[in-house]
């Protein structure tokens, strides 16, 4: 589990973190969001213990990372694939991680059969393409088989069958009850992977919540009637609203369809059409960060 209780970053006059709490907890994915800027790294780091928090405190499986006695068995991490020495081999550079850390070496052959390293394991890691890179340092991160997994863009650099391989061992390091913490720009792959969504922007928390929840908030329901206009009157509330999208045709948001019929079975309104739109993740992404993009397209 990771505990991340009102953290903030200061750098001289910039805050790269805001008063930023959230829990990661065991047995799922949980993808860590935000736009650029967002503070997104910093956090990462700060859980492990590379940046100190200006304020607050970050705990790892109920403990500082630096008071764990052998972090690499506790928390498996990527941060940065190429902080790698280019000359060694893979298997030289996983073998020089385990022995350091008391990692018996048949575990260096486990992971490297794992990550699909097997055909170049001895070859110069300078010679890496970047998806094979991107293995390397999945590599290192589950060496100590730990039961906390940070990675920072693990697809960048994978083709399709290697992100679809990253996306099933994540999945399934969840299912074994593992905590994993993991960050992606790319929304199709998380709304594949993720189970659960902690979003940030300009430092600041801005959602915490589980996938369906999260694309709730932007989800709408089509409806067609001939009586559109009555409809529409009869709907609009505090929390409802209402868009005539053409004539005969509204979209509702704040309201599901089994609602929406109740109300038009109620005043005798014969409906044409009555579906649930959800938005995409990126959909609702988009939506919820607009007000913390970093940079923007002039228009």
């Amino acid at each position: 589990m990771i505990e991340v209780n009102g953290v903030t970053k200061r750098y001289g006059e910039r805050v790269a973190v805001d008063n930023l709490t959230f829990t990661v907890r065991p047995g799922a994915v949980t993808g860590f969001l935000g736009p650029n800027g967002a503070g997104k790294s910093t956090t990462m780091r700060m859980i492990l213990g590379l940046d100190r928090p200006t304020s607050g405190d970050v705990l790892v499986n109920g403990k500082h990372y630096a008071e764990h006695a052998a972090p690499l068995r506790e928390v498996g991490a990527l941060l940065e694939a190429k902080a790698v020495h280019t000359g060694r081999s893979a298997y030289h550079h996983l073998l020089a991680m385990a022995l350091t850390h008391g990692i018996p070496r048949k575990r260096v052959d486990e992971v490297i059969d794992l990550v699909g390293l097997r055909e170049v394991a001895r070859k110069r890691v300078g010679s890496f393409s970047l998806g094979m890179g991107q293995r390397l340092g999945v590599a290192a991160a589950l060496l100590g088989d730990p039961a906390t997994l940070l990675l920072d863009e693990p697809v960048n650099g994978l083709d399709p069958e290697g992100v679809r391989w990253i996306r099933n061992l994540l999945r399934a390091l969840a299912a074994e009850g593992r905590t994993v913490f993991v960050s992606s720009h790319l929304m199709s792959e998380m709304a594949l992977t993720a189970d659960h969504l902690i979003v940030v922007g300009r430092g600041k928390l801005i959602a915490n919540a589980s996938m369906d929840e999260f694309t709730a908030v932007g989800s709408s329901v089509r409806v067609r009637t001939q009586e559109a206009t009555q409809l529409r009157d009869l709907l609009v509330g505090p929390d409802v609203t209402v868009d005539v999208v053409e004539p005969g045709l509204l979209q509702v948001q704040g309201l599901d369809g089994a609602a929406i019929g109740r109300v038009a079975r109620d005043h005798y309104i014969a409906l044409d059409e009555l579906t649930p739109v959800t938005a995409s993740l990126e959909e609702a992404f988009m939506d919820m960060t607009k007000d913390a993009v970093e940079y923007r397209e002039a228009s």
